[in-house]
């Protein structure tokens, strides 16, 4: 398939002088919106990884704090977001493995809800971000990815877009160098070494024997995730539901509030141009309304479950109104609704197959007591 694509990008390289001299120009409709960018050209052979200084910095930072917890010697990791290009994978954003992970000196598994949820949120900015690849750390000074590592990367990398994956191993065995005290330096193109700690950098295609060496470069630029770091006990704590909630609710959207950098706010749309919110933090969960931006607190005494879990508020209409509802006057308090998905109609019982199905005939009228008695027959 790859060799197929190679060959229709070479034949069209060489038709288009002869397209652009006999068709017009195409005119632009409208600038493009971030929401729906231009598409990105097909899929090559990678050839490098491309790191942001914000995303190069998050890995060293993060992999020395987790030596210096109780956990140090235990393996950690990061799923890697970003664009994938031609030939080139920019990784924008690193996603921890999480407090809720299953680690020990030769292995990690991430917490996968809390990473979904992630990665739910960094996509409403910008869809073309999916996940390139992961980055775990060796206790010892293994500096390539083990048997293990392999028997399950080539099973996950087929659902990676262009079903190739870069992989890059963590350990605590840099050389003793005063420049790498100051700044990250470069021995080898796959390798960087900064403070004692060194990542080595490796791709993995679909049908590939054995992983290969991937050159990493460097770039400005900020790590999309960072954001979200002061909120991953939150998200981690409450990651199941919020999973199960978006499954439920197509229009769920996700926002860090300015008033309150310690939650996680998520939102439905409601009347009137609102939007009912639940504030997730780590020792409260609280609900209000957004009108024009600003943020209303509703109190509910017994606030009723949406699915997932969550409890999400909303005035519950009286019997016989109509279906719209608008947002309670705030001298009077409202009272919970649960948010349901539309069931879908029930079927009637079809007869069956195996018995002739018999139509139910009208009651007949009664008949007078003298019709119904048989007169007796003389003796």
């Amino acid at each position: 398939m790859t060799r197929l694509r190679q060959a229709l990008a070479r034949w069209l390289a060489r038709i288009r002088p002869w397209l652009d001299r006999w068709l017009p120009p195409a005119v632009p409709s409208g600038p493009a919106s971030a929401a729906h960018p231009e598409p990105i050209g097909p899929l090559e052979l990678l050839e490098r990884v491309t790191l942001t200084d914000g995303v190069c910095r998050a890995l060293f930072t993060q992999f020395r704090e987790h030596r210096a917890t109780d956990r140090g010697l235990e393996e950690t990791g990061w799923v890697l977001m970003g664009l994938r290009r031609e030939t080139d994978a920019l990784v924008l954003a690193t996603l921890p493995a999480g407090a809720g992970r299953e680690a020990g000196e030769a292995h990690v598994r991430f917490n996968a809800d809390a990473q979904a949820v992630a990665s739910r949120i960094l996509r409403q900015a910008d869809r073309r971000l999916t996940i390139l690849g992961i980055v775990h750390t060796h206790p010892g000074s293994l500096r390539r990815p083990s048997g293990g590592d392999f028997e399950g990367d080539r099973r996950w990398v087929p659902l990676l877009r262009g079903q190739q994956g870069v992989f890059g191993i963590g350990t605590a065995d840099a050389p003793a160098d005063d420049l790498a005290d100051w700044v990250a330096i470069q021995p080898k193109e796959h390798v960087q070494y900064h403070q004692g700690l060194r990542f080595s950098w490796y791709a993995l295609a679909t049908g590939d024997a054995d992983y290969r060496s991937l050159p990493v470069v460097l770039t400005l630029g900020p790590d999309l995730a960072l954001p979200l770091w002061p909120l991953w006990p939150v998200i981690e704590m409450h990651a199941a539901r919020i999973e199960r909630l978006a499954q439920s609710l197509a229009r769920l959207r996700f926002d860090l509030p300015e008033d309150d950098e310690t939650a996680l706010q998520l939102s439905v749309p409601g009347p009137n141009q609102s939007r009912l919110a639940a504030r997730l933090s780590p020792d409260r969960v609280s609900y209000g309304w957004l009108n024009g931006g600003g943020w209303r607190r509703l109190d509910p005494p017994e606030p009723a479950r949406a699915p997932g879990g969550f409890l999400l508020p909303a005035p519950t209409p009286r019997r016989g109104s109509s279906h719209r509802r608008s947002p309670p006057p705030a001298s009077r308090p409202s009272a919970p609704v649960t948010i349901r998905r539309r069931a879908a109609p029930r079927s009637r019982p079809r007869p069956s197959t195996c018995a002739p199905h018999r139509r139910r005939s009208r009651p007949r009228p009664p008949t007078p007591r003298a019709a119904r008695t048989a007169p007796r027959s003389p003796r």
